[in-house]
């Protein structure tokens, strides 16, 4: 069964990626880990500071579709914007992970989104995040709660690590950066300037049959 849902989803996708031939290693993408995740994943480094990252938010359905059956998007909120302070980014990462946990990721991440960028509010600690999480429909106590949970700190950590990781090869020096399983960095300025949607849309899918 799993040979056939595998022969189905790539024959959908042939289209796509015709002309998969022209994408290479470490022009189009680069190989930043020498293992791929274990399970199929499209990751997008982001940042609720960055004006481009919000304007790929209604894309991200769209690359949803390219991905295989069990694959899913994750969301890692970096901490080098020069907006505020790391320390801030990072308390969002947490944020998002409690949101995330909670059922609250989309409208939260949609209304930090506008509080930073369109009403150009400020975020200067806890509270203020605590508030963006009430009013997207979270609980005050799960929040506070879940910010200081084990698994919300440690993947969290987790995150950063891999970050910081990528920014020292120089791999990972803007957002939104998009990584196929762990292993497939895209490179932005590689992609078609015509056709960038669709050829951004082509690499994700040909780099989730690698």
């Amino acid at each position: 069964m799993k040979k056939i849902i595998t022969l189905i989803f790539s024959l959908f996708l042939l289209p796509a990626f015709a002309s998969a031939s022209v994408y290479e290693e470490g022009k189009h993408y680069i190989v930043v880990s020498e293992k791929a995740t274990a399970k199929p994943e499209l990751r997008e480094y982001f940042s609720f500071y960055c004006p481009a990252c919000r304007g790929f938010e209604p894309l991200l359905a769209e690359f949803e579709k390219l991905m295989p059956e069990g694959a899913t998007l994750e969301k890692t909120h970096v901490d080098f914007m020069g907006h505020t302070s790391p320390e801030i980014q990072y308390m969002l990462s947490k944020a998002l992970i409690v949101a995330e946990k909670t059922g609250v990721a989309k409208k939260f991440s949609s209304n930090i989104f506008n509080h930073i960028q369109t009403k150009r509010g400020k975020i200067d600690n806890q509270d203020d995040v605590r508030d963006i999480y009430v009013a997207s429909g979270g609980d005050a106590a799960k929040f506070d709660k879940g910010m200081k949970n084990f698994s919300v700190v440690s993947q969290a950590k987790k995150n950063k690590k891999v970050q910081t990781k990528l920014s020292a090869k120089r791999a990972l020096k803007s957002v939104p950066t998009f990584v196929v399983n762990g292993k497939y960095l895209i490179n932005v300025k590689a992609l078609d300037r015509q056709n960038y949607i669709q050829d951004y849309k082509n690499l994700i899918a040909y780099l989730f049959t690698k």
